[in-house]
Protein backbone atom coordinates (compact mmCIF):
# COMPACT_ATOMS: atom_id res chain seq x y z
CA UNK A 1 0.00 0.00 0.00
CA UNK A 2 1.34 3.43 -0.87
CA UNK A 3 1.67 6.34 1.53
CA UNK A 4 -1.27 8.16 -0.09
CA UNK A 5 -3.63 5.32 0.88
CA UNK A 6 -2.18 5.19 4.42
CA UNK A 7 -2.75 8.93 4.77
CA UNK A 8 -6.31 8.57 3.46
CA UNK A 9 -7.06 5.95 6.12
CA UNK A 10 -5.45 8.05 8.85
CA UNK A 11 -7.49 11.06 7.72
CA UNK A 12 -10.72 9.05 7.89
CA UNK A 13 -9.86 8.02 11.46
CA UNK A 14 -8.94 11.58 12.45
CA UNK A 15 -12.09 13.05 10.90
CA UNK A 16 -14.30 10.46 12.60
CA UNK A 17 -12.73 11.11 16.00
CA UNK A 18 -13.10 14.88 15.59
CA UNK A 19 -16.72 14.72 14.43
CA UNK A 20 -17.59 12.13 17.09
CA UNK A 21 -16.30 14.45 19.80
CA UNK A 22 -18.18 17.42 18.37
CA UNK A 23 -21.51 15.69 17.78
CA UNK A 24 -21.39 13.75 21.07
CA UNK A 25 -21.39 17.07 22.89
CA UNK A 26 -23.86 18.94 20.72
CA UNK A 27 -26.31 16.53 19.11
CA UNK A 28 -28.99 14.51 20.87
CA UNK A 29 -29.75 12.74 17.59
CA UNK A 30 -26.12 11.70 17.19
CA UNK A 31 -25.99 10.39 20.77
CA UNK A 32 -29.13 8.36 20.01
CA UNK A 33 -27.47 6.95 16.90
CA UNK A 34 -24.39 5.92 18.91
CA UNK A 35 -26.65 4.17 21.42
CA UNK A 36 -28.46 2.36 18.58
CA UNK A 37 -25.08 1.34 17.16
CA UNK A 38 -24.01 -0.11 20.53
CA UNK A 39 -27.24 -2.07 20.75
CA UNK A 40 -26.99 -3.26 17.15
CA UNK A 41 -23.45 -4.58 17.48
CA UNK A 42 -23.83 -6.27 20.84
CA UNK A 43 -23.77 -10.06 20.97
CA UNK A 44 -27.14 -11.68 20.40
CA UNK A 45 -28.09 -14.65 18.24
CA UNK A 46 -25.28 -13.35 16.02
CA UNK A 47 -21.97 -12.48 17.60
CA UNK A 48 -20.58 -8.97 17.38
CA UNK A 49 -17.88 -10.34 15.06
CA UNK A 50 -20.50 -11.80 12.71
CA UNK A 51 -22.36 -8.50 12.65
CA UNK A 52 -19.15 -6.63 11.84
CA UNK A 53 -18.49 -9.03 8.95
CA UNK A 54 -22.00 -8.36 7.63
CA UNK A 55 -21.34 -4.63 7.92
CA UNK A 56 -18.11 -4.99 5.92
CA UNK A 57 -20.05 -6.55 3.03
CA UNK A 58 -22.66 -3.81 3.20
CA UNK A 59 -19.90 -1.17 3.31
CA UNK A 60 -18.55 -2.52 0.02
CA UNK A 61 -22.01 -2.37 -1.57
CA UNK A 62 -22.64 1.23 -0.51
CA UNK A 63 -18.99 2.24 -1.14
CA UNK A 64 -18.58 3.87 2.27
CA UNK A 65 -14.85 4.10 2.89
CA UNK A 66 -15.30 5.35 6.43
CA UNK A 67 -17.63 2.41 7.10
CA UNK A 68 -15.09 -0.04 5.64
CA UNK A 69 -12.33 1.35 7.84
CA UNK A 70 -14.49 1.24 10.98
CA UNK A 71 -16.02 -2.20 10.49
CA UNK A 72 -12.77 -3.86 9.40
CA UNK A 73 -11.06 -2.48 12.51
CA UNK A 74 -13.96 -3.59 14.71
CA UNK A 75 -13.99 -7.07 13.14
CA UNK A 76 -10.27 -7.44 13.79
CA UNK A 77 -10.80 -6.28 17.38
CA UNK A 78 -13.51 -8.93 17.73
CA UNK A 79 -11.21 -11.70 16.55
CA UNK A 80 -11.98 -11.87 12.84
CA UNK A 81 -9.15 -13.33 10.81
CA UNK A 82 -7.96 -12.04 7.46
CA UNK A 83 -9.69 -14.85 5.54
CA UNK A 84 -13.03 -14.12 7.26
CA UNK A 85 -12.78 -10.43 6.38
CA UNK A 86 -11.82 -11.31 2.82
CA UNK A 87 -14.95 -13.49 2.52
CA UNK A 88 -17.10 -10.61 3.80
CA UNK A 89 -15.50 -8.34 1.18
CA UNK A 90 -16.19 -10.99 -1.48
CA UNK A 91 -19.87 -11.07 -0.51
CA UNK A 92 -19.97 -7.31 -1.05
CA UNK A 93 -18.32 -7.71 -4.46
CA UNK A 94 -20.86 -10.34 -5.49
CA UNK A 95 -23.80 -8.26 -4.30
CA UNK A 96 -22.78 -5.22 -6.32
CA UNK A 97 -20.81 -6.60 -9.26
CA UNK A 98 -18.08 -4.56 -10.93
CA UNK A 99 -18.41 -1.42 -8.79
CA UNK A 100 -17.80 -3.59 -5.72
CA UNK A 101 -14.32 -4.37 -6.96
CA UNK A 102 -13.43 -0.67 -6.69
CA UNK A 103 -14.71 -0.57 -3.11
CA UNK A 104 -12.90 -3.81 -2.39
CA UNK A 105 -9.58 -2.24 -3.34
CA UNK A 106 -9.98 0.32 -0.57
CA UNK A 107 -11.11 -2.37 1.88
CA UNK A 108 -8.00 -4.39 0.98
CA UNK A 109 -5.83 -1.36 1.80
CA UNK A 110 -7.56 -0.92 5.16
CA UNK A 111 -7.04 -4.60 5.97
CA UNK A 112 -3.37 -4.27 4.99
CA UNK A 113 -3.10 -1.10 7.09
CA UNK A 114 -4.29 -2.83 10.24
CA UNK A 115 -2.55 -6.15 9.72
CA UNK A 116 0.79 -5.10 8.24
CA UNK A 117 1.55 -1.40 7.93
CA UNK A 118 0.32 0.37 11.03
Amino acid sequence: MDNLEKEKIKQIIENRNKSHSYFSKKSKVYRSFVEMEKNTYSDGKLSKKQKELIAIGISIVINCESCMEWHIKQAINDGAKEDEILEAIEVGIEMTGGPGTASARFAMNVLDYYLNDK
